[in-house]
């Protein structure tokens, strides 16, 4: 028997570690349902496909931009968009940026107050569904979102962190509350460690 082409990641946590600030129930849906469901599609989709062959990430390259793509684009960047979003919390994270990191959002954007304050903006002024994130692009970081499933590295971006907008990833606990999730996001949950392992990561592409 043939195995799928693609695989729904595990959580890098058991789905109870991010409580309370996001509930093993919305963990569950979240991971067990949305995320399996685009991985699913994405299978079907590209069944007979030239596109099967390649790893997710040339998936979304080749498929970005094409209107006959779109939903195999959609459903491979939401794909790797979850992925990316739960590497970007932990158990215990939130709080000021570490690492490299912290100098760069001191340098560009300003210290944790002042990068709370324009995420939790970005985030509000963000109409519908979508992602925030931190991004590393010419040298410095930046706060940006993207709808649907756009994703910052088809726009020569280097994504460090995210946090997911769409209203599955936080209305059974906060309802329409979506500044309060984001809150604790910040204060609670993201994962710096990822994000300066990202940003590591960038530095030694370039010197390929």
């Amino acid at each position: 028997m043939e195995l799928p082409m693609f695989t729904l990641p595990d959580l890098p946590y058991a789905e109870a570690a991010l409580e309370p600030h996001i509930s093993e129930q919305t963990l569950s849906l979240h991971h067990g349902k949305h995320h399996k469901g685009y991985v699913a599609t994405l299978n079907k989709l590209l069944a007979g496909d030239e596109l099967a062959a390649l790893p997710l990430e040339s998936v979304i390259r080749k498929s970005h931009g094409y209107a006959d793509r779109q939903t195999i684009f959609n459903n491979a960047a939401q794909s790797w968009n979850h992925d990316f979003f739960w590497k970007s919390m932990k158990p215990g994270g939130g709080g000021s940026p570490t690492g490299e990191i912290k100098h760069l959002v001191e340098q560009y954007i300003g210290d944790i107050k002042a990068f709370a304050a324009a995420f939790s903006k970005a985030a509000a002024a963000h109409f519908g569904s979508g992602w925030i994130w931190l991004v590393a692009v010419d040298g410095a970081t930046r706060i940006v979102t993207t709808h649907d499933a756009d994703l910052p590295p088809v726009h020569g971006q280097t994504p460090l962190v995210c946090c997911d907008l769409w209203e599955h990833a936080y209305y059974l606990d906060y309802h329409n509350r979506r500044a309060d999730f984001v809150t604790a996001f910040l204060e609670h949950l993201v994962n710096w460690d990822f994000a300066n392992a990202n940003l590591a990561a960038s530095h030694e592409n370039l010197k390929k």
